[in-house]
């Protein structure tokens, strides 16, 4: 299953698929900016705030459903490695499905920055036949509408300049929830996050070994201004605080720099 992530402030533009004659357009959302904050969960602090919080939140129509991501880095991780140090500007590339995908099915180019901690998306989206094609040769083709276009030049700037390659997969399995008077605010669970090395650059698939396994679930809250007050008094009731954790930096930390260290900050 192929899905959208909902936005919060945006700009409207197209996704791209490529057939005989010429380029066909979808209207899509491909540029939007939030603050984001993350919380570990055990199983039972999830379960007893499934219930305190279901009343107030929809679980979007998808269920639970699988995100898979290539991260793409220079040949020393340069990306990641600056990131770790928490400066006040950092980014991330990645290709990035809503399930597994067919040569058809629809994937992001997607550029992830973060400013003085408010995280800013910018994406160009195509099939994935064509995001293949396009790692191979990034200049391969051009793109309609000039939003589009100076987003996929934002992109090949980027390949250029760092001479990226794809370094690691990153999926897992998540619950979103969203409030219906509030579109600025959204909530995310993600279980069984899982790591992948090789095999990146042929069919992507969703198999890999745990990143943290003793962490139940990673809980994400993506807002623009301050929580719901019932939100926050939920949070102080079942003592749960936020905490600094990147997927990424992660698996890199625990894997790919120190492959049998245990590390204790989160990163």
């Amino acid at each position: 299953m192929i899905f959208f992530t909902l936005s919060f402030i945006y700009v409207c533009s197209y996704t791209m698929n490529l057939v005989k004659g010429g380029i066909t357009m979808v209207k899509l959302k491909n540029s939007f900016h939030r603050k984001e904050k993350k919380y570990i969960l055990t199983n039972r602090i999830y379960q007893q705030l499934r219930e305190k919080i279901d009343p107030y939140l929809q679980e979007d129509e998808h269920g639970l459903h699988t995100i898979i991501s290539i991260y793409f880095d220079t040949e020393d991780y340069q990306m990641i490695r600056n990131s770790i140090t928490k400066p006040v500007y950092k980014e991330k590339f990645r290709i990035r499905s809503y399930g597994i995908p067919k040569e058809e099915s629809t994937v992001f180019l997607e550029i992830k920055k973060k400013i003085s901690g408010v995280v800013y998306k910018r994406r160009v989206a195509l099939t994935y036949e064509a995001a293949q094609n396009y790692v191979q040769k990034p200049h391969s083709f051009k793109l309609q509408t000039a939003k589009e276009q100076q987003i996929k030049q934002e992109i090949d700037w980027l390949f250029a300049r760092k001479r990226l390659k794809p370094k690691v997969m990153i999926a897992y399995d998540r619950r979103a929830l969203f409030d219906l008077e509030n579109e600025d605010f959204r909530i995310t669970f993600d279980f069984n996050i899982r790591y992948r090395q090789d095999r990146l650059t042929c069919a992507i698939d969703d198999q890999g070994e745990r990143v943290a396994p003793e962490i139940d679930i990673l809980m994400e809250v993506k807002a623009m201004g301050a929580y719901p007050l019932w939100f926050s008094e939920m949070l102080a009731a079942l003592e749960i605080y936020p905490v600094s954790f990147s997927k990424y930096a992660q698996t890199y930390q625990r894997y790919l720099f120190e492959p049998h260290s245990n590390w204790k900050n989160f990163g």
